[in-house]
């Protein structure tokens, strides 16, 4: 039994590295008082993958970002390179939800976030040393960056808690062929310091109030507030993509990525054809 805590033992160190001042000049909150993050260490697959989530468990009122947090949030990243027996990771993000604050659109999560992840062993029938780093973004009326260290040993005949996990990957975005895309169109202009991009999907509606939020593989290329529209068939929205170097680019439609976000639901659309 001792054994069995020792490897489920989850590390957790959480600091604020840089703060935002509230109103009347008042301390931000301890990290503690605000999230409280750890992993569920899950279990091993058919494949020999290992099936874990992270868990950012936040004080009321607060919220933290999706992968691509909107025009004000703070994009998470996750490095696991202190890691050993691990080949790579693949997330799997729940449908988050479109907050309207003070006009401007953020992309995240309130209360909970349970974010599972497939654990990919160099060799299958070990334990994964998991160990890196996690930087993220919490908000109420202040908005705090923390830093977390993560330590964790994930052995293999060893089985955490599944529900929460498995109720994390119910919750995933519908592919493009669950939600009847018809056809996905990028129109693609250069400005004079990078791209505007025109994506129109002919799908059915995913539900009222629909935006669609484009991503692109290169995260030092910004991504302009969306504009989004529905006429019939057809949504539409309206992005621009600004390089670092301030100039247009090769883009490749294939490395696009667009979700339809509306009332709960997702739509995950990969790449789209020039017409």
């Amino acid at each position: 039994m001792r054994k069995t805590i020792a490897l489920f033992a989850c590390l957790i160190t959480l600091a604020i590295t840089a703060t935002g001042a509230q109103a009347g000049g008042a301390m931000p909150p301890a990290p503690e008082d605000v999230v409280k993050i750890d992993v569920l260490p899950g279990w091993r697959d058919a494949d020999g993958h290992h099936v874990a989530a992270l868990r950012i468990r936040l004080a009321e009122g607060w919220k933290t970002y999706w992968r691509a947090p909107g025009e004000a949030g703070i994009p998470p990243t996750l490095n696991w390179q202190g890691s050993d027996n691990l080949a790579g990771v693949k997330f799997h993000w729940p449908v988050p939800v479109v907050f309207d604050t003070s006009g401007m659109q953020t992309i995240g999560y309130a209360d909970e976030l349970v974010l599972p992840m497939t654990l990919v062993p160099r060799v299958a029938d070990q334990p994964i040393t998991l160990s890196g780093q996690l930087n993220l973004g919490v908000c109420l009326n202040v908005c705090m960056p923390m830093d977390a260290r993560i330590s964790l040993v994930l052995p293999v005949d060893k089985a955490g808690a599944k529900a929460p996990i498995q109720r994390a990957l119910r919750q995933r975005p519908d592919t493009a062929q669950e939600a009847g895309l018809r056809r996905a169109v990028c129109k693609v202009e250069p400005m004079a310091d990078g791209l505007r991009v025109t994506v129109t999907l002919d799908m059915p509606a995913v539900g009222p109030n629909e935006v669609v939020v484009v991503e692109i593989a290169d995260p030092s290329v910004w991504v302009s507030e969306r504009s989004t529209s529905r006429k019939g068939g057809a949504l539409t929205t309206v992005t621009e993509l600004v390089p670092s170097a301030g100039k247009p680019f090769l883009l490749n439609r294939a490395d696009l990525r667009m979700t339809v976000l509306a009332a709960g639901r997702g739509v995950d659309i990969r790449g789209c054809t020039g017409g």
